[in-house]
């Protein structure tokens, strides 16, 4: 029997709903439920009657699920599947610089662990960090802004207001430089070219479109060109490409292959399901708070 045959058999058996971020393997996508942003598809997984959401991405997203669908089992196939912009935050290095500024307000990305989000007053993702920033800047004039200086950098240059920012950044998108962006439009000059907020300032300033992931495919889908150069991790172009068959996309460079993001395959998928390996477990005054910050999000976008 083949293996996606076994997996959608166990899936069935078990209720279970399994989801793939954008930047997994195309056999991951495949046999998704569910492919998407990290949040969007933790709202999504929190919405059906599954008891199991088999999370194929990095540790902080399954937690996510999890905080959002806390009486779920929530499964992560490979466990070693992190995020080292996640890891470069911790709670205590975070409560230190909340007493250097007790007056500000605590923005957290949405690619930080649970522990981090019970200590932030907001979530965000990269597709709503502007909005939420310029909602708190209502009432608010200081904001901590956690751990990615990068998309902290392209939110306060699109409001012209400076934020207190942690040293954090996501290796993969900072690998994208602006000697990549101009060759590969050397290459395809007609491409239109997409950067994901991620990266670094000298790169989104040369992009037609920075935008999150979920938002790089309405971008794709609605924009009449038919070429784009895709600057963030080359997975989504699976994606891309299956809902965009008549058009073309381009990897912006060879170098930004998230390692992480390609942990997971099928045999794990079919180990985790079969033997409930790597359930995602939180505190419950953790998830509670963590959850706080998501659901103040989500009130206001």
């Amino acid at each position: 029997m083949k293996i996606e045959k076994k997996i959608m058999d166990l899936k069935k058996e078990k209720n279970a709903v399994i989801l793939a971020h954008n930047y997994q393997l195309p056999e991951i996508h495949d046999i998704a439920d569910f492919v998407g942003d990290s949040l969007g598809l933790s709202i999504e997984a929190s919405r059906t009657d599954a008891d199991i959401i088999v999370f194929c991405g990095v540790h902080f997203m399954a937690e996510t699920a999890k905080i959002l669908s806390p009486r779920k089992i929530v499964l992560l196939p490979d466990n070693s599947a992190g995020c080292p912009m996640a890891d470069m935050i911790t709670p205590d290095g975070l409560k230190n610089l909340k007493k250097k500024h007790p007056d500000a307000v605590t923005v957290c990305y949405v690619n930080t662990s649970a522990a981090v989000k019970a200590e932030c007053d907001y979530c965000c993702t990269s597709s709503n960090a502007l909005k939420m920033a310029r909602h708190i800047l209502k009432t608010n004039r200081e904001i901590i802004f956690v751990p990615d200086k990068y998309l902290a950098r392209y939110v306060s240059d699109q409001l012209n207001h400076k934020f207190i920012v942690w040293d954090g950044f996501c290796p993969t998108h900072a690998r994208i430089s602006p000697k990549d962006i101009n060759e590969a439009k050397t290459l395809h000059p007609r491409a239109k070219v997409i950067a994901h907020p991620e990266c670094r300032p000298e790169v989104t300033r040369l992009a037609d479109a920075v935008l999150s992931t979920e938002k790089m495919c309405e971008y794709a889908q609605n924009n009449k060109a038919n070429e784009f150069i895709i600057g963030t991790e080359p997975g989504i172009i699976y994606r891309l490409k299956k809902e965009n068959p008549a058009k073309s996309f381009y990897p912006v460079s060879g170098n930004v292959i998230c390692p992480n993001m390609k942990k997971i395959n099928l045999g794990k998928v079919l180990w985790s399901l079969e033997n409930f390996s790597h359930q995602i477990t939180i505190k419950p005054g953790i998830m509670d708070k963590a959850r706080l910050s998501i659901e103040r999000m989500l009130q206001i976008i």
